[in-house]
Parts: C-alpha cells; sequence; structure tokens
C-alpha cells in the first residue's frame, strides 16, 4: 500500500485536528501505533509541523469523516494519475564511502566459501561490478596479496536473510542441474539456521590423519588370554649367547 510523503508530519496533523484512532493513523501513515501514541503524548516528534494531507491532495476530507464514523474504516491515499508507472528504480546496491574500501574482502570471502553463488548475485550481495568479481576470483586483483576474506554480513554489506536467500536459490539451482554435491557443498548451500540445526560431523585430526584403520588393540576377538604366550622377566634377558656361557661356567 502506497504512504503519503512526509508521513510523520502528516501523523501529527492528523492527531491534531482529527479525532481518528492512533491505528487509523498508524495504518495510513505506515507508523507504529506506540509511535503515533507517542506523538499525541508529546514524547515523539516534538517540534514537528503538521503537514496537511488534504490541502497537498493526499487525501479527501470524506476519507476522514467515514474514518471518525467508524473506528474500523481504514483511510486511502488519494488516487494520483501522474504517479502511475513511477516504481521503485532497481540498480545496483549502494554501499557508503566508509565501507566501500571492504568490498573486496567480502567478495573474496563469497568466492572461497560459497564459489556455487554467480557473479551477478555477489553483485547484488556487496554492490559490486562483475570485472571486479572476475578479478578477485581470477587472482589478478591490482591489491590481491594484501586482502583477507571477510564475511560480508559481519562488514555490514548485506543481511544474513539476504545472503541466506542467495544461497539457497543456488542450492535449488544446482538440484535442478541435477549435480552431485559432497556433504561440504551441502552444508555450505543451506541457510544458516539449517546449518545450525545439522548434526556435528566427527572430524579427524589433522596429526593421524591418514591412520583411520590403524589401532593398537588386537581385533581377533577368537583368541583367548588362555592362548597367548605367558612371558616373564626372565625370559627377556634369557638371550641365546647366555646359554654357552652358561655351559662352560658350570663345566669349569
Amino acid at each position: 500500500m502506497a504512504k503519503p510523503i512526509m508521513a510523520r508530519a502528516t501523523a501529527v496533523w492528523l492527531v491534531d485536528n482529527t479525532t481518528l484512532t492512533f491505528k487509523q493513523i498508524a495504518d495510513f501513515t505506515g507508523m507504529h501505533e506506540l509511535e503515533v501514541q507517542g506523538i499525541a503524548d508529546g514524547d515523539v516528534a516534538a517540534g514537528v509541523k503538521g503537514f496537511d494531507p488534504v490541502a497537498n491532495n493526499q487525501l479527501e476530507q470524506s476519507e476522514i469523516d467515514k474514518a471518525e464514523k467508524d473506528p474500523l474504516y481504514k483511510l486511502r491515499l488519494k488516487f494520483n494519475p501522474a504517479a502511475v508507472g513511477e516504481e521503485k528504480r532497481r540498480g545496483p546496491r549502494y554501499t557508503p564511502l566508509s565501507k566501500r574500501q571492504d568490498r573486496p574482502a567480502s567478495i573474496l570471502w563469497l568466492v572461497k566459501f560459497h564459489p556455487e553463488l554467480t557473479d551477478g548475485q555477489i553483485g547484488k550481495l556487496v554492490g559490486t561490478t562483475k570485472p571486479t568479481i572476475q578479478a578477485i576470483r581470477e587472482r589478478t586483483h591490482w591489491n590481491i596479496s594484501n586482502i583477507q576474506p571477510i564475511d560480508p554480513v559481519a562488514l555490514g554489506l548485506c543481511k544474513q536473510s539476504e545472503l541466506d536467500a542467495a544461497v539457497q536459490k543456488a542450492a535449488e539451482k544446482r538440484a535442478a542441474e541435477g549435480e552431485v554435491m559432497t556433504d561440504d557443498e551441502r552444508r555450505k548451500l543451506v541457510s544458516t539456521e539449517q546449518s545450525l540445526d545439522m548434526p556435528a560431523e566427527p572430524r579427524i585430526p589433522t596429526a593421524i590423519e591418514g591412520l583411520e584403520t590403524f589401532s593398537l588393540s588386537d581385533d581377533s576377538d577368537d583368541e583367548s588370554e588362555d592362548s597367548r604366550p605367558i612371558v616373564d622377566a626372565d625370559s627377556f634377558f634369557n638371550l641365546p649367547g647366555d646359554a654357552g656361557e652358561d655351559e662352560d661356567d658350570s663345566k669349569s
């Protein structure tokens, strides 16, 4: 639903000049009902001059009259033929100047941990261009040696919900194409909430990788302790050379 311009100033005028309920004013201006109540109490919008929606061709007086008689009636914005076809323009995401230097780090993070994302998806998430993404993918960026991958959500370049939606879309696309994914890839292609709900996979320490089948214990259960040779302390010292020396000593 379209909202009036200068919504807060319009709410101030409606509070001061009508008997509309807070709910009706909040629905019309797109504000919260408690915020409208704060305007009436003088806690919100102090010093804001009211903006007359009737005089400024945004609301008909007949709409106000109907709403004052029926508390459940919702005000409707006056139709403006000049606004027909005027939609929000779609373009690249605006990135504040203070955060633009962080974009290469976020691009590298997305390329490294979510290679399934297309250049177009990355461009929409962090507000960058495809040549920049391609340069970081191919490691031909002029500052690639100094770029460290950083999560774009942590940098404030995009929301976690937006990243999850892009990842989920990539997962559906790969599933439709019939590509087989590994467990790690499948874990990356789900949202953060789903990933956190997954059971943790057991991981083998790097120091003993390749020794998964090695065991210090005897796996054969058929042998009993009675069938094993009995080893005593003397047997360790009865070496072959000791037997000959014992015989010579006995002859002498």
